[in-house]
């Protein structure tokens, strides 16, 4: 048999986890998936730790759904592939200590500081196993200004490169072309149990944001 390419491994990694977890959900992440799913969260720039808090919030919660999965796992690991050149260097993790508070604000935007610095770790591969990128509180912030895909929101920070300005220029722009926060649509509650239908590519999202 063919290896599946790496989304659709990916995709079957996610709907085995989710009824794994209804399962055993005490199982702690370090031993919650089996060794042909460790090597191709490896094999992408991932860690167990890491890939867990997703797979026990669509369970519990139907939220992010599994395509927004994939294509936030897709963004790190085209970074992870073309920058780091598949290496995940000793870096020190980023920890919740380490960013800014939900508080803070660049331009009167409050989150957004603490929001880029998760983007930032997350491409890089140094998120705190503690942390998660698009928890409840960034899915909250995207939607709410200006509905930007998390996937996207990586991309911005990929292509920003440290300027905090354009990535307040960016969220700014995307605030003011369509989608107030009266506007932003709310995630649709659906049952955990329920597996949701299968993208039909692994390509990464490209922003439509400018960052000019």
């Amino acid at each position: 048999m063919e290896r599946m390419e790496w989304n659709d491994a990916f995709m079957s990694l996610i709907r085995d986890s989710v009824t794994r977890y209804h399962e055993r959900p005490q199982t702690p992440a370090s031993g919650f998936f089996l060794p042909d799913e460790v090597k191709l969260l490896t094999e992408i720039g991932y860690t167990p730790q890491e890939m867990h808090p997703y797979i026990q919030d669509y369970a519990t919660l139907g939220d992010p759904s599994p395509s927004t999965i994939l294509l936030i796992a897709a963004a790190r690991r085209t970074f992870f592939i073309t920058a780091q050149r598949g290496i995940s260097g000793n870096a020190k993790p980023v920890r919740a200590i380490d960013l800014p508070s939900a508080d803070d604000d660049f331009q009167g935007i409050p989150y957004l500081p603490r929001i880029i610095r998760k983007a930032e770790a997350k491409l890089y591969g140094v998120l705190d196993a503690g942390l998660m990128y698009y928890d409840e509180q960034d899915r909250i912030f995207l939607r709410e200004h200006g509905n930007i895909h998390p996937a996207d929101f990586l991309y911005l920070a990929w292509r920003a490169a440290g300027d905090k300005q354009k990535m307040v220029k960016a969220v700014l722009s995307a605030m003011q072309n369509g989608h107030t926060e009266e506007e932003a649509p709310r995630p649709q509650q659906t049952s955990p149990q329920i597996w949701r239908s299968t993208p039909t590519g692994g390509i990464p999202v490209q922003s439509e944001l400018k960052l000019d």
